[in-house]
This record gives C-alpha cells, sequence and structure tokens, in this order.
C-alpha cells in the first residue's frame, strides 16, 4: 500500500508520521503537532501533506477554455492538477444555446472518467446564461432567463453541480426555488440586485455568491446591495484571492462575515502559460502582467492557481491550516462531499505536498502521483 510521510493535515489537525493510502486514504498514524511546530520541520526538509484544492470555477488552463470542446477539459485538468488542484468544476460562458449545449457535451466524457494525470472533474458550474446584462463582467452578451425545465435539459448532457443566477430576473426567485428542490447548488452572481432581492434569493434556497464582490451591485451605507445581503446573510460564497480581483481589507471583511468563505480560481486559458491572447468563451483576453482582461481593460479571469491562493491566504495572515481549509474543504462541503477537501480514512487519497515555502513538490489524485508544476513558492 504507497504510503506519504511528514506532517499531514487532518480535520483534527496537523500530525507527524504517515498517510497509507490506495485510490482512497487507509489510514493516517503519527504524533500530533501544532501549526508552528510543523512548520518547523517542514524548514528541515519534512513535506507539509495537505488536502487537494478544490476549486469550483474554473474556465480554463494550459492554452484551453472550456467552450472549445474536444479534449480541452483533460489538458484544463492536467494544469490544475500540477498546481495541487484535485478536483474542479469545469465552468462554462454565457453563450447561445446550441453552444452550451455542445460545450457540455464535450464536458460529459470528462465528468464520467478522470483525465489521466488530471484532477477529477467533478462536473459542471453553469456560470451563464441565467445572468443580468447590466454585470456581465467579462461574460459575452448573451444572457437569458430560464425556466426549470431548460436547466434540467443541460443537466441532462452533462451534471450540473453549481448554478449561478441573477435572483432579479422574471421567474429567477421562482426557479431558486425549483431547483433547490430538485437537488441543485444555486449560488447568486453577476447580478443587479437590491439587497431585498439578493435576501429573498438567500431565503428561497440559493447557498452561495459567484465571485464575491465582483460582476454585483456593490455595498453602499443606504443601498446595500448584493455584496451586504452576502455580508450579512450568506453562509457561503466564492473569492478570488489573486489581489487583483478583491483588495486584501475585502477578503479580510468576507472571512469575517461569511463563515463558508472559499476560494476559487475564475481561472482562464491563459493559467499557466505565457503573457499573450488567449480565448475566453467568445471572447479574446490578453494576459500582461499576471492579469487577465478585455480589450477595455476589464479584468476577464484570472491566471490564478489554487497552491498561489494558498500563498495569498497565508500573506494575508491567515494560519495555514485555515488556508487550506478555503481551498478545499469548504469548497468540497458545499457541494456536500464529504469524503473530498480533507484527509481521514474513507476520504479520497487526494494529497498536496508542500515544501517550507508552500511551493507544490508532490500531488497525489485519487492516490495517483502527479508530476508537479515547476514553482519557486
Amino acid at each position: 500500500m504507497p504510503a506519504l510521510e511528514g506532517c499531514i493535515l487532518t480535520p483534527a489537525g496537523f500530525v507527524h508520521g504517515r498517510l497509507q493510502h490506495g485510490s482512497r486514504i487507509e489510514s493516517v498514524r503519527g504524533e500530533p503537532v501544532d501549526e508552528p511546530a510543523a512548520r518547523a520541520l517542514a524548514a528541515s526538509g519534512v513535506p507539509l501533506v495537505l488536502p487537494g484544492f478544490v476549486d469550483l470555477h474554473v474556465h480554463g488552463g494550459a492554452g484551453r477554455d472550456t467552450m472549445e470542446g474536444g479534449d480541452a477539459a483533460a489538458a484544463i485538468a492536467r494544469l490544475h492538477a500540477r498546481h495541487g488542484t484535485t478536483a474542479l468544476a469545469a465552468t462554462t460562458m454565457t453563450a447561445p444555446r446550441a453552444e452550451i449545449e455542445s460545450a457540455l457535451a464535450a464536458l460529459a466524457p470528462h465528468v464520467a472518467a478522470r483525465p489521466a494525470g488530471g484532477a477529477r472533474v467533478l462536473g459542471v458550474h453553469l456560470e451563464g446564461p441565467l445572468l443580468n446584462r447590466a454585470r456581465l463582467g467579462a461574460q459575452p452578451d448573451f444572457a437569458a432567463t430560464a425556466t426549470v425545465e431548460d436547466v434540467l435539459a443541460l443537466h441532462a448532457i452533462a451534471p450540473l453541480v453549481l448554478v449561478t443566477i441573477a435572483p432579479e430576473l422574471p421567474g429567477h426567485l421562482e426557479l431558486i426555488v425549483a431547483l433547490r428542490a430538485r437537488g441543485f447548488v444555486v449560488q447568486v452572481g453577476h447580478t443587479d440586485a437590491t439587497y431585498e432581492q439578493a435576501h429573498a434569493a438567500f431565503a428561497a434556497g440559493a447557498t452561495g455568491v459567484t465571485h464575491l464582490f465582483n460582476a454585483m451591485s456593490p455595498l453602499h451605507h443606504r443601498a446595500p446591495g448584493v455584496v451586504g445581503a452576502a455580508l450579512a446573510h450568506a453562509e457561503r460564497a466564492e473569492i478570488i484571492p489573486d489581489l487583483l480581483h478583491v483588495h486584501p481589507g475585502a477578503i479580510r471583511a468576507a472571512l469575517r462575515a461569511i463563515p463558508g468563505l472559499y476560494c476559487v480560481t475564475d481561472s482562464t486559458a491563459a493559467a499557466g502559460m505565457p503573457d499573450g491572447s488567449y480565448r475566453l468563451g467568445r471572447h479574446r483576453v490578453t494576459k500582461c502582467l499576471g492579469g487577465v482582461r478585455l480589450p477595455d481593460g476589464t479584468l476577464a479571469g484570472s491566471t490564478l492557481t489554487m497552491d498561489q491562493a494558498l500563498r495569498n491566504l497565508v500573506q494575508l495572515g491567515l494560519p495555514l491550516a485555515e488556508a487550506s481549509r478555503r481551498t478545499s474543504a469548504l469548497a468540497a462541503e458545499h457541494l456536500g462531499l464529504p469524503d473530498r477537501g480533507r484527509l481521514a480514512p474513507g476520504a479520497w487519497a487526494d494529497c498536496v505536498l508542500l515544501d517550507a515555502a508552500l511551493a507544490v513538490r508532490g500531488v497525489r489524485v485519487e492516490g495517483e502521483p502527479v508530476e508537479p508544476a515547476v514553482s519557486d513558492g
């Protein structure tokens, strides 16, 4: 039975010892150590073994885009696995219905069977077309309303694990209720809703927020908007911690307000690639100086990978165990997956090995070793 040795982050804290695994974890044994001791051991060469990252908002990577079809999803899953992401949600862009259906048909085989050397594709995050044209952000202008039958027809092509909805559009509050009744996880996003409309969406069953602060009505003390409703009422929300999309102070405010705040990359085809021009759905975007933008300067997704997200959270002052929880366990819990994002017997053997600088030095996806990306930490 394969084994990993190091300072292993379990749900109860760090253990200096050994993790036995096949495709799932068989056992974790060793001596409990506190985080400072674990970091000190890492400085002496002992690897830190953390749960593999779980990223619920991935548009692309390695020069490939989820909307292009073919083997794009496999290439994307491999790129992110090399950076420690062991499970992800392939995320769509707003497009004509036929293009969304074509993209889902291409994604379906990669959900059914994990790409060799790649992260597990948990399913699809449908980010569009159920959005408000007033808050498209970098989404192409093909926003539309939909019925529950429309969403179920897409789900029949490839499993939808997340659905982003602007709740203020006609029929969408009722759509949230109908989707929740059928077990879908619904997030509020790309929305110009008022505070009251967003609060109503949470009351109707929306359980998350898509890239908090971005592409939504902002917080004002007399018009709190979606941001205010999220900070006041949301139990969970995703945030992009690339330090471009959201100011560190706003991240800290969200951490205090939202118990289940978890990290996503919102990564594009430009992730893992040099500066240049890349596809994002129907758009062309440019990677330059670490950001990805439309020709008018609008941020258009990111180049972030989850290992850098972890390092950024630690840079902001979070303990490593807390940063790990917000890049793994909380996202898995959001989808109701108790066997992902945690290192405990019975869970999938999804692990990322880090050195003292928190650079990725090894990855296991469902027990399979994956060669890590070269990183300076």
